[in-house]
């Protein structure tokens, strides 16, 4: 009891602030509400500030000024533009995750309590703050070595803060999910399960730190670009240490310019190095912002920042490279045969009137720059497309997609002429050539051989199951007692084998 009306208090403050920001019923929507709602909305504006500002952004400050679960809240929203729209999106995705650091003395706590021994004892010199975000802060160090380190540190009590805001969260999506129809296909309460399980995993920054190191070995052939390496005995749940990375941030064109930075040639380089993360790999960064990307001193692209990470199945790397390919290949037949194959769109539908759709969407974008396409318009038609054909888009494909949203806003900026499917195509095609082209198959071929290698040994057993069932049958004729089980089981993995086999030693002299 004590406790449910304790998240009811929570709601009701964070209801008023919604409010004072006109962002609890904001004036654009309210004529789609009942009159009672809309006289609700018209009190509550009253007094609100910063009402010249689009809804998004209005959302994006009231979550400020609620604090950290709800600008998390908004980041998830964020990546989520086929339930909020585009402009919404957009708005909430420049949500400003700052927040006013905590005291150094208190952040000195939080280390010696990880590690049993004063900052002085594990560090040579530790700074103020330089950075503070929602959940943690940054501080610059220095090692024994003298190496130079970033000290990451959660704020204090934020487990316990964010626990209640999601309790919260949990009751509203439970009373919201059970009073209104239209907004139970949306399913908020695993939504909020969701959203929770996702800020569990920035809560314990040991993911983070293996998230950095798995990021680091998968990259660690491209010589263009550099993760900072984990300082794992200066590692905890709750601080996160890793090699400083001194540069210039991508948001500094100023300062790219005057370093003589070739921005054209960095622009291609964000675009392709995250599509070698998420084809390639699997696994990808999917904050890059230009706030999480630098150039170093050696003109390398450095990564920070790996608290929201994405991740693909193989079947899902496939079909997203297939899908891509076609639109470069203008090949929407296929494209669209990609979609079926992988079931995204149900049975039913007609994969002709598919492949017109998909046209629409794609003949627009051939040989124009990026300056030209307005790539939120071209990802809205793509979400209109997949209304009509009753697509149900896989979480990790959304999270991809916003991704690619963000990394090609930061491409436009550094040069707003580039060709998005000129500098996505060397990628691409190189994986497609590996994964489905002849050197995969190839590779699946000689995985059979190896197979069939390893069951010969056991071939005499099969021939002679082979036999004995072939005279048990030639004994008893067609009268006789079916085979037992384990004959059958016999005889099926004999004729399994002859077939592998001959499959097998065809591939080996054919991949000789």
């Amino acid at each position: 009891m004590i406790s449910a009306l304790a998240d009811y208090a929570r709601l009701a403050r964070a209801g008023w602030t919604l409010a004072r920001h006109d962002a609890l019923i904001p004036r654009e929507f309210a004529h789609l509400t009942p009159a009672p709602v809309r006289l609700a909305g018209a009190v509550s504006r009253i007094g609100a500030v910063g009402r010249a500002k689009r809804p998004g952004e209005r959302l994006a400050l009231a979550f400020e000024k609620l604090g950290p679960a709800y600008v998390k809240l908004g980041q998830f929203m964020a990546t989520r533009p086929d339930i909020v729209g585009f402009e919404l999106a957009d708005d909430l995705g420049r949500l400003q995750d700052k927040m006013p650091p905590f005291s150094e003395a208190a952040a000195r706590r939080e280390i010696e309590k990880a590690f049993g021994k004063p900052v002085e004892a594990l560090f040579e010199t530790f700074s103020a703050p330089i950075a503070a975000a929602s959940i943690a802060q940054a501080h610059k160090a220095t090692l024994k070595d003298g190496s130079r380190v970033a000290v990451k540190i959660l704020r204090p009590q934020i487990e316990a803060k964010a626990g209640r805001e999601f309790r919260a969260f949990a009751r509203a999506a439970a009373v919201v999910e059970a009073v209104s129809k239209a907004a139970r296909r949306m399913e908020p309460v695993k939504f909020v399960e969701t959203l929770k399980a996702s800020a569990a995993i920035e809560l314990d920054l040991r993911l983070e730190a293996g998230a950095a190191s798995e990021l680091a070995e998968n990259l660690k052939s491209e010589s263009q670009v550099r993760v900072p390496g984990v300082v794992w005995p200066l590692t905890a749940k709750r601080v996160l240490t890793v090699e400083w990375i001194s540069g210039t941030p991508l948001g500094d064109l100023a300062a790219l310019d005057r370093r003589g930075v070739d921005r054209r040639a960095l622009a291609k380089l964000v675009i392709r190095n995250f599509l070698t993360q998420a084809l390639h790999d699997g696994f990808f960064h999917a904050d890059m912002h230009q706030g999480n990307m630098i150039v170093d001193d050696d003109g390398r692209l450095g990564l920070i920042d790996f608290g929201i990470m994405g991740r693909l199945d193989e079947q899902a790397r496939r079909t997203f490279a297939e899908i891509i390919y076609g639109f470069i290949a203008r090949d929407y037949r296929r494209t669209a045969e990609v979609h079926f194959e992988a079931g995204y769109v149900p049975p039913g539908h007609s994969m002709e009137a598919f492949a017109q759709a998909l046209r629409a969407v794609g003949e627009p974008l051939q040989g124009r720059n990026a300056h030209e396409v307005d790539m939120s318009r071209v990802l809205q038609q793509l979400f209109d497309v997949t209304a009509l054909f009753d697509m149900h888009l896989r979480p990790e494909l959304v999270l991809l997609q916003r991704t690619m949203v963000t990394v090609e806003g930061v491409a436009r900026v550094l040069d707003p002429g580039i060709d998005m499917w000129d500098a996505a195509t060397p990628v691409v095609k190189d994986y497609v050539t590996r994964s489905i082209g002849l050197e995969a198959q190839g590779e699946k071929l000689r995985a059979a051989t190896r197979k069939a290698a390893e069951i010969a040994p056991r071939l005499p057993h099969y021939v002679e199951a082979i036999g004995k069932a072939a005279e048990r049958y030639m004994e008893n004729g067609a009268a006789a007692e079916p085979a037992r089980s384990g004959d059958r089981g016999a005889l099926a993995a004999a004729l399994w084998f002859a077939g592998a086999s001959g499959l097998a030693l065809a591939a080996a002299l054919a991949l000789r």
